[in-house]
């Protein structure tokens, strides 16, 4: 049953925020961004729970803070900086669309987190979930906040069988949300749905038994909660392999080079990587040369690696080579202390895991 079908009827919205509010005032998590209700907080906290685990963001969150603790401090911050305190949390556009968008509100809102929907979605990296998740929790208005948590939720509460991976379904649960939302306390739902999601109406074996809106739950009473929500299967994922040299000096020192300004994992720096798709391994030390401007000896091989993203994956075999034949002519590659300097350099993930190697 659809909610166009069925929009909302005989469903009491004022006794499931009841319900699930009580709830949410006994039992919500200590979280260090619900100390207060600083918009700025509240943003980074946002953006950093995109595709991240609570636990994980709670670390990085309160480094970052102490790092940056007001928008003025992180407009003004190296970008190298910033992606340091961001680093191993991935998805790396995140933070620099924060930045980006945090120098505009200093530049054109005078420091102030703007609490204008449009205005806010103007601001980079700022889409409906963010924008409605720092309008009601900073700002306390009924804004809906619609992610997959919530989706989840109202899906078996409503028994809404769309698939959540369309965006017209999204649209749906703004809408439903928009209707359901307590006008009294809209912080405290949108954060309330959120724990729910998280803690007691997860995506496998929820627990129905202690879930605070089970009368209300219409999958609940038909038994179908483990089948919802529906979603499509997203596109499959491409793999590309890679050789990494893990390439040294005369002195000792690391080579590594900072990725493009664009694209995956941009301003990174990770350790050379060679495309397999491009060239033959046997033939590795001539491209390296082609490439680079550097004559290189391959050693042994040291381990293998296997890094998923949303879209592809890296199967990464790392080699250590030394440098045979030093060039007079530029290339993007730097040798650095691996004691004293590396650590100063922010790394994606894949490249922090390989220094186990050195």
């Amino acid at each position: 049953m659809t909610v166009q079908e069925k929009p909302l009827q005989n469903f009491n919205i004022s006794t499931f925020q009841n319900d699930l509010l009580d709830w949410y005032y006994a039992n919500k998590r200590d979280l260090p961004w619900r100390n207060d209700q600083d918009p700025y907080k509240v943003w980074v906290s946002e953006i950093m729970l995109q595709q991240t685990k609570v636990d994980t963001v709670i670390p990085y969150f309160n480094n970052f803070i102490e790092k940056f603790p007001t928008v003025y401090d992180l407009a003004v911050a190296d970008e190298q900086a910033v992606l340091k305190a961001w680093e191993g949390l991935g998805y790396y556009s995140r933070a620099r669309n924060l930045q980006t968008a945090v120098r505009e509100v200093v530049e054109n809102y005078g420091g102030q987190v703007p609490d204008d929907p449009n205005q806010l979605e103007g601001l980079k990296g700022i889409g409906s979930y963010t924008k409605g998740a720092i309008l009601s929790i900073a700002f306390n208005k009924p804004e809906p906040a619609v992610d997959g948590n919530v989706m989840r939720v109202f899906s078996r509460v409503l028994n809404i069988d769309e698939d959540i991976a369309l965006p017209k379904t999204k649209k749906l649960f703004e809408s439903v949300t928009r209707e359901i939302i307590s006008q009294e306390d809209p912080s405290s739902f949108n954060q309330a749905i959120m724990d729910l999601g998280a803690t007691i109406c997860t995506p496998k074996s929820p627990s129905c038994l202690l879930c605070p809106v089970q009368e209300h739950c219409e999958a609940f009473t038909l038994g179908v909660e483990e089948q919802l929500p529906i979603k499509s299967k997203a596109k499959k994922n491409k793999k590309i392999p890679y050789v990494v040299l893990l390439l040294k000096d005369k002195t000792g020192k690391i080579a590594i080079e900072k990725r493009p300004e664009d694209g995956l994992l941009a301003n990174l720096w990770q350790f050379p990587m060679v495309p397999l798709q491009e060239v033959t391994i046997d033939l590795l030390e001539n491209w390296f040369y082609a490439q680079y401007g550097l004559r290189i000896r391959l050693g042994q091989k040291l381990g293998d690696l296997k890094h998923v993203f949303s879209h592809l994956t890296w199967n990464l075999e790392i080699v250590e080579a030394k440098l045979f034949e030093e060039s007079s002519e530029e290339n993007c590659l730097i040798f650095v202390d691996k004691e004293k300097e590396l650590k100063d350099y922010p790394f994606p993930v894949s490249h922090q895991k390989m220094m186990q190697y050195l």
